[in-house]
């Protein structure tokens, strides 16, 4: 899968832009506030529905303008395809988000066969590392997502008996039903739960020897790892019914499941140390890059599918060895776009196989195109 080109419509600074890219690295440069940032975060909505900086969608629509949208055109071998996203003014004044593939209308757009793996490095994807577990148990579930498609469905399946559970719960908090009805519920609860959770283990344990591999490369030494922390060690789903029971008193206080995968932890250490607590803001960095790399690494092994990578800045924290590393290994394989103050930054930049991209306030124009 090829993104080759990008189109924007009051999106952020832009009101309106092309974008074409490179088969392999394309460079963004331009000086602080010119964009740069803007049109990676236009990229990534483009091809996942989402922005990776911000909850709110109203954001991203350019100051005084109604509505953005965005389009991405792709290659699927050498069949061309279109993915539109588009956030705005709807009927009666209301905001509504329009995604489509190929013009055909689409609910989700992470689901969707068409839309390209993509994998972002930005200051505010930090909280991946130092944030709450609940963003990097939902990271986790991408990923998962990525490797095995098939299994999304029980992440889904999950999370609507959690919720059915817990409505039960309140029910019976406030004497509309009685606690007999739990029973079918825990059972389904418990089955999802073990699944699920032995899903995300899988998926650690393929991913922590690449992670402390590049981790180390690029220069977190003291031993990084990734450590799955699941709330639950029951071997099957009958005894997670247990563990529920168990804690029935305690959910019917709250008025919720406080027991289960939804709970669960993915640590990221250095030293037996957890960065999100002792990591400097560069180690930080440095753990999240090594992290997205690893995934990269994994999903070409997996499924010969490897992510487009986005990386905002990255390059200002490593000395040129490491620079050096990182920008050889996303010339080897796959498609990557990189934004940078500075081209000197960015080894390679200035060959013919690189595309770039300089950004002004507003405005892209095309430097070069990849040879």
């Amino acid at each position: 899968m090829l993104v080759t080109a990008l189109e924007l419509r009051d999106f952020r600074t832009y009101a309106v832009a092309e974008a074409r890219l490179g088969p392999g690295l394309t460079v963004v440069h331009g000086a602080n506030g010119a964009g740069k940032s803007n049109l990676l975060e236009a990229l990534y909505f483009g091809c996942t529905g989402r922005s990776p900086r911000t909850r709110n969608d109203r954001e991203l629509i350019r100051f005084g303008a109604a509505a953005t949208r965005v389009e991405v055109a792709l290659l699927d071998e050498g069949e061309p395809h279109r993915i539109s996203v588009g956030f705005g003014a709807g009927a009666e004044a209301a905001t509504v988000k329009r995604m489509s593939c190929d013009g055909a209308p689409v609910e989700r757009l992470l689901d969707n066969p068409l839309r390209p793996l993509v994998s972002v490095f930005m200051p505010e994807r930090l909280e991946l590392i130092k944030g709450a577990p609940a963003v990097r148990r939902a990271h986790l579930d991408q990923l998962l997502a990525a490797l095995w498609p098939a299994r999304a469905a029980v992440r889904r399946e999950y999370s609507r008996v959690l919720a059915q559970r817990n409505a039960l719960l309140g029910r019976i908090r406030g004497g509309r039903s009685s606690d007999s009805a739990l029973a079918a519920w825990d059972n389904e609860l418990a089955a999802k739960a073990i699944e699920l959770r032995d899903h995300r283990a899988e998926a650690v344990a393929l991913l922590a020897e690449p992670f402390a591999e590049r981790a180390a490369q690029l220069g977190l030494s003291g031993g990084a790892e990734l450590e799955y922390r699941p709330r639950t060690r029951a071997a099957a789903a009958e005894q997670l019914v247990a563990e529920l029971q168990q804690r029935l008193r305690g959910d019917l206080d709250r008025g919720f499941t406080g027991h289960g995968p939804h709970r669960d932890e993915l640590a990221v250490l250095r030293g037996g140390r957890e960065l999100r607590i002792y990591g400097s803001q560069g180690e930080q960095r440095l753990a999240l890059l090594a992290l997205l790399l690893a995934e990269r690494s994994l999903l070409s092994s997996a499924r010969s599918a490897m992510p487009l990578m986005l990386l905002d800045d990255v390059m200002s924290e490593l000395d040129e060895q490491r620079r050096e590393l990182l920008a050889g290994e996303l010339a080897a394989d796959g498609q990557s776009v990189i934004a940078t103050t500075d081209l000197a930054h960015v080894p390679g930049a200035l060959s013919a196989s690189v595309t770039r991209l300089a950004v002004s306030p507003g405005a892209v124009l095309q430097e070069a195109l990849a040879a």
